[in-house]
């Protein structure tokens, strides 16, 4: 499997969108990736955002998050968010739509997630800001994900267990808007470096 991606001199006018696909953007928590993939939904004419944490907020009763340890039932919750929100995307796609997945999707899970996903092109977009910048969003922002994990214990997974699938973005010091400028430029969508784009899958 391969993610694909648009050819160099096959450029987007910046509003007329990606067409039907699915565009997957993942990182460690407080990388910015709500905020990223809302934004870019919004800058395109048929889009959705497509929450990977909807499907764990769902479970009503028994849910089992996921701690350093990875208990078995954590991991088991684990792959079906991420089955279902692989399901959904394709569903979008599948009626016209851009799917705008954001979630945590990390080390033999990126892999695993692109074979799942049917609709091509996929694009993979890795948000990889540095550990200092992840800890100054997570110490800013209301919602607190880092618990048991630490921030370095996350990046170095993120850094050296993740397969270089997709285009990665040091974000350290972009806002969202210019991190979601630099998305569609790396995608063909901005008349930038479309050679940047998604890069094959193994």
């Amino acid at each position: 499997m391969t993610t694909a991606s648009r050819s160099k001199n096959e450029e987007i006018p910046m509003g007329t969108g990606l067409g039907p696909c699915v565009v997957l953007i993942t990182g460690v928590m407080a990388a910015g990736k709500s905020t990223v993939a809302q934004l870019l939904a919004e800058r395109l004419p048929r889009a959705v955002h497509v929450r990977g944490d909807l499907f764990r907020r769902m479970i009503v009763s028994g849910r089992a998050d996921m701690a350093p340890d990875e208990a078995e039932e954590a991991r088991s919750q684990l792959d079906l968010r991420q089955r279902l929100s692989a399901q959904v995307a394709d569903a979008y796609a599948d009626d016209g739509w851009t799917a705008v997945v954001q979630d945590i999707v990390l080390g033999d899970d990126l892999p695993r997630y692109v074979e799942r996903v049917r609709t091509r092109p996929l694009h993979v977009i890795v948000l990889a800001p540095s550990p200092e910048a992840v800890r100054e969003r997570e110490e800013t922002r209301a919602k607190k994900g880092y618990g048991e994990w630490t921030v370095e214990a996350f990046d170095t997974f993120l850094r050296g267990g993740t397969p270089r699938v997709g285009l990665w973005l040091d974000t350290s010091r972009q806002t969202p808007e210019e991190t979601v400028s630099a998305i569609l430029d790396g995608l063909g969508g901005g008349g930038g470096s479309g050679d940047a784009a998604s890069q094959a899958a193994s």
